[in-house]
């Protein structure tokens, strides 16, 4: 599949992977400010953004996307920030094609699986009645009922887009991912290993790392550095931008 592709600054190539619900806009600010000595290339995964949506959303699907960006604009390696879901797939990409990859980094996800992943919110935004809505406002009140906090609420409002017609859509492929839910929630067998260094960011008060996740991560990846934002949910970027940007220029 074809992915949709920003692409900011010049020098050494970065590729960005959002999270479920995401989109590139999603890691803008932090690949502009990154964009002073690396090219960054930051997707919209398939079902998501301005990226085609399938009916199909596995990892061997979403790895497989990201070796066909590669090879359509000739990038022979690059360094990798994937951030949740995209960070699985950075992961599973990197025991595929280590030899693609210069540096990787994976945001506040852990190589095990998530069997429940976003059902409160996956509930939410099925409940929309989309064609009925007349304005983000009321769209928001709508999904105060499943997501209680106001910044997550805005960041998966962004999925929302008015049409010509000035009825309202979702850019995300809800369908796909509820049918796919336990695929996305899928972990990482330790069968396999990634011997290069790799840099885990975690948020504090996220839940997706947990201390008991660090020797599973060590184990996968002997050579990785785990680093906290402190004050931090699971969208650490979002929330500790310039922190984040601090950890990402040190290690690339």
């Amino acid at each position: 599949m074809k992915l949709y592709c920003r692409q900011i600054g010049t020098g050494d190539p970065v590729v960005i992977l959002h999270g479920i619900f995401g989109m590139s806009d999603n890691w803008l600010t932090i690949a502009k400010k990154l964009s002073a000595n690396h090219h960054c290339y930051i997707l919209d995964m398939r079902n998501h953004g301005r990226s085609p949506h399938s009916r199909d959303l596995t990892y061997d699907d979403m790895v497989e996307d990201v070796y066909e960006f590669l090879t359509d604009f000739r990038l022979r390696t690059a360094s990798f920030i994937g951030h949740s879901m995209g960070g699985m797939v950075a992961m599973k990409f990197a025991f595929e094609y280590s030899h693609r990859i210069e540096k990787l980094v994976i945001v506040d996800i852990a190589p095990k699986s998530y069997p429940s992943l976003h059902q409160d919110i996956l509930k939410g935004l099925k409940s929309m009645p989309i064609d009925k809505i007349k304005a983000r406002e009321e769209a928001s009140e709508i999904l105060k009922k499943y997501v209680t906090s106001n910044k997550t609420r805005q960041f998966l409002l962004k999925n929302l887009y008015r049409k010509a017609d000035n009825t309202y859509a979702w850019r995300v492929n809800l369908e796909a991912i509820v049918n796919h839910t336990s695929d996305i929630g899928l972990g990482i067998s330790q069968n396999f290993t990634y011997e290069k260094p790799t840099l885990f960011i975690r948020g504090e008060k996220s839940d997706y790392i947990l201390p008991e996740d660090e020797q599973q991560i060590l184990t996968i990846f002997p050579n990785a550095t785990i680093i906290e934002i402190p004050d931090a949910s699971h969208w650490v970027h979002a929330e500790k931008p310039d922190e984040v940007l601090k950890v990402l220029e040190n290690f690339l």
